[in-house]
């Protein structure tokens, strides 16, 4: 079978590319080895095609070139293959060497580095604190000493500088453990020495701070309050600039400040040294928990901080009027009050469980019991000093008995006069300065417990409604921080102020009993000075202690008469004169009552229910029953001459007929001398004034009176009262014009007054002295 031939185009002339040219020479080998059988059938096309045949010539040729300078390079001698290979292991090995020195060299250069940057830390650190110290020292030395000197004192001075010795020595005695050991902060040691003595002083580092930070916000308070005086803030700042000329301070706080940035930059400084300090150096360890220990310090100071905020904002007492709690009333107030008075009714009833804590529950009894034991410890203690003050008042001593020379009683004048005068006021002032005024003081810090406790209770009651819930909003959050931060207060500060109170109790009472030993003491040693004066002095120990307390006891009895008798002349029967209406009724219910059974009104009588009288105040009545008809005692059955009905017992009081003989008026008895001029009076013409020295009289009451209206003046029996005119407007003279203690004006019956003579004045004195 014959292949048909491809015709020829007369004008068509086909180029073929060189492979030679255009292509490498292994790709070349490539297809040569990939077609070996092509070759073949190019060779026979060849025979039938011409012009094909001298293109696969030229192909084939050029491939078996490039094959054969193939197998050429395979064939390479043996001998330079192995030099090249020789040459490239040399190369590579003095590669490696040099970057191994290279890497030594850089390792040793960053532990240098490390090194270095090592040492400028620590010295850092050290210089710092130096620096720090001393401009500590100049803030609380020159410049506080120059302030104290400016006029008008400033106030509060003191309180910026609270706590702040307690920082510089601390601060001081950190530098001085480290100079001890007299290195450098190069020496490998020195780093070893820096961590011991920051964490030997790390609790005393933490009180220090704690306090002064808490108090800083007092110390910003307070230099605001300077500002606002332009005239005084200009010379505290002059006093600052020329204090420290080298420091460009214009404030109190620039220096104030630095120990709050310090406490902060100690985990710096430490951590940096941490940093460029290698993990092989031997007190490595030792300045890891060092660095820890120091943001630990920060973490509590910063927690202490908040506690007392929190216990700051609860334990101030205010005190509001009316008007500014009805102010503060507001929707989400009146919310959060009844939603707490809920749940504690609830809590009450048995509705809701409540959550208990034992340990707060036994630390707030004991509060309670100690505040209860305080509050009257101090009020005994002050009745026992008021006892004592009103003792002293009584200067018996100044008073001449007329003793006629006897031994005994002068000795006991003088005794007297020691106790009151020099014993006795100074174990008051011991009293008050060492017993009084302590509990004071103590009762005054309850007040901060006292509010923490109630506002606990307040806190509880908001947090046990949201305990439940497991997504809080941001102000339950905050309700929840805020109970959680006073109940971890008070049961760490509780159970401190407890223990300090309760031996603040015991050392007081200690101490009562020391004062009252050397009181005694200084009795004994008095009494024994005068004792080889008193006629009681050969007795021997039993029998005078026996005359002692039979002598005490007779005197006591004797001054209980004299109290009892005093008391029952001040407490005469209450006696009212009668109008001659008053008069006829009140024989009217003699005759059918009995006298025992009259009774006058004390006050005005409104009758509220059925058979209830109305009385005016200081009518008569008869007693008829003293219960009503359902057997109530309260309410009694009177006669009020002529009406009957209820009145209440207590408007009631027993009345006392005047006796047949009254005391005499005062006024026709007075001398005319002695009266002097009278304002108000009838008499057309004034006496002239003696010049000589008249009796001194004073007008008193001698029994009590009740006013039964306007025109008239109550007063009780011995108070003092000025007699304006011995009549009344009609010329009566069993009336009197008298004027009162408080300036009040009105009658009382004359037979009521008397005068008391009080020495020698001049005259006219008698009108009143009071």
């Amino acid at each position: 079978m014959e292949v048909p031939q491809r015709p020829q185009p007369a004008s068509f002339t086909l180029v073929l590319p060189k492979p030679a040219s255009s292509a490498p020479l292994g790709a070349v080998q490539k297809i040569f080895k990939r077609d070996p059988v092509k070759e073949n059938n190019k060779q026979t096309t060849s025979d039938q095609f011409g012009e094909e045949m001298f293109g696969t010539e030229e192909e084939t040729d050029v491939s078996v070139h490039g094959e054969a300078s193939t197998v050429n390079s395979k064939l390479s001698p043996q001998d330079s293959f192995s030099e090249d290979t020789l040459m490239s292991e040399e190369r590579l090995a003095q590669e490696a060497e040099e970057a191994k020195r290279k890497s030594e060299e850089d390792e040793a250069a960053a532990k240098e580095r490390a090194a270095q940057r090592q040492v400028l830390a620590i010295e850092e650190l050290v210089q710092s604190e130096r620096n720090y110290l001393e401009l500590l020292k100049v803030s609380t030395g020159r410049i506080r000493s120059s302030l104290e000197t400016l006029q008008p004192p400033l106030a509060n001075l003191d309180s910026m500088f609270l706590y702040i010795e307690d920082v510089i020595k601390v601060s001081s005695r950190l530098l001085t453990l480290l100079d001890q050991k007299q290195m450098k902060p190069g020496d490998p040691l020195f780093l070893e020495t820096l961590c011991n003595s920051f964490l030997s002083l790390s609790s005393d580092i933490e009180a220090a701070y704690k306090e002064y930070l808490a108090n800083y916000n007092n110390v910003t308070v307070v230099e605001n309050s300077y500002k606002q005086k332009e005239v005084l803030w200009n010379e505290i700042v002059k006093v600052i600039k020329d204090s420290a000329p080298k420091v460009n301070a214009t404030s109190l706080t620039f220096f104030l400040v630095m120990p709050v940035q310090r406490i902060a930059r100690y985990p710096l400084l430490l951590q940096t040294i941490q940093k460029h300090t290698e993990r092989t150096h031997p007190a490595y360890a030792l300045l890891e928990e060092t660095a820890h220990t120091s943001i630990a310090l920060n973490c509590h100071i910063n927690e202490y901080k908040r506690f007392r905020e929190v216990a700051d904002k609860y334990k101030k007492t205010e005190t509001l009027t009316i008007k500014d709690k009805i102010n503060r009333l507001n929707t989400h107030s009146i919310a959060k009050k009844t939603l707490r008075l809920s749940q504690q009714i609830k809590h009450e009833t048995g509705m809701a469980p409540k959550l208990v804590d034992e340990e707060f529950d036994a630390l707030e009894g004991f509060f309670y019991v100690l505040e209860h034991g305080i509050l009257e410890l101090l009020e005994n203690v002050e009745t026992f000093l008021h006892h004592l003050e009103v003792f002293l008042a009584c200067k018996t001593e100044e008073f001449d008995f007329d003793m006629d020379g006897e031994k005994a009683p002068i000795c006991y004048k003088e005794i007297t006069t020691a106790l009151r005068q020099w014993i006795l006021p100074t174990f008051e002032k011991r009293m008050r300065t060492l017993i009084h005024k302590p509990l004071c003081a103590l009762r005054d810090l309850l007040v901060g417990p006292r509010n923490l406790i109630r506002k606990r209770l307040d806190k509880l009651l908001d947090y046990e409604l949201i305990e439940a819930k497991s997504n809080l909003s941001y102000d339950e959050q905050a309700v929840a921080n805020t109970y959680k931060t006073i109940n971890t207060l008070l049961l760490n500060e509780l159970p401190q102020f407890n223990g300090l109170a309760l031996q603040m109790i015991w050392s007081m009472l200690g101490t009562f009993s020391c004062l009252h030993r050397d009181l005694a003491s200084d009795m004994e040693q008095l009494f024994q000075s005068f004792a080889q004066q008193l006629p009681q002095s050969s007795l021997d120990s039993g029998a005078f202690w026996e005359w002692a307390e039979s002598t005490v006891l007779e005197e006591a009895s004797r001054l209980e008469t004299l109290c009892r008798s005093v008391e029952d002349t001040l407490n005469a029967p209450f006696i009212q004169p009668l109008s001659p209406s008053s008069q006829r009724r009140l024989k009217q219910l003699t005759d059918k009552h009995g006298s025992e059974k009259i009774y006058q009104v004390i006050g005005a009588v409104v009758g509220s229910r059925d058979l209830d009288l109305n009385l005016s105040k200081g009518e008569l009545v008869a007693i008829i029953s003293e219960a009503d008809s359902r057997g109530d005692k309260r309410r009694w059955l009177v006669d009020a001459g002529g009406r009957r009905g209820y009145v209440s017992s207590s408007k009631l009081i027993r009345y006392h007929q005047a006796s047949a003989d009254p005391p005499p008026s005062p006024h026709p008895t007075v001398h005319e001398s002695v009266i002097g001029i009278r304002r108000h009076s009838y008499a057309p013409e004034s006496r002239p004034l003696t010049t000589m020295n008249q009796p001194f009289f004073q007008v008193m009451a001698a029994y009590n009176f009740t006013a039964r209206g306007n025109h008239e003046v109550s007063v009780r029996a011995g108070e003092p009262v000025r007699v304006l005119e011995p009549h009344d407007k009609r010329g009566n003279p069993e009336w009197s014009l008298v004027q009162v203690r408080g300036g009040q004006k009105g009658y009382v019956p004359s037979n009521y007054l008397t005068i008391m003579p009080m020495g020698m004045g001049p005259p006219g004195i008698n009108q009143l002295h009071c």
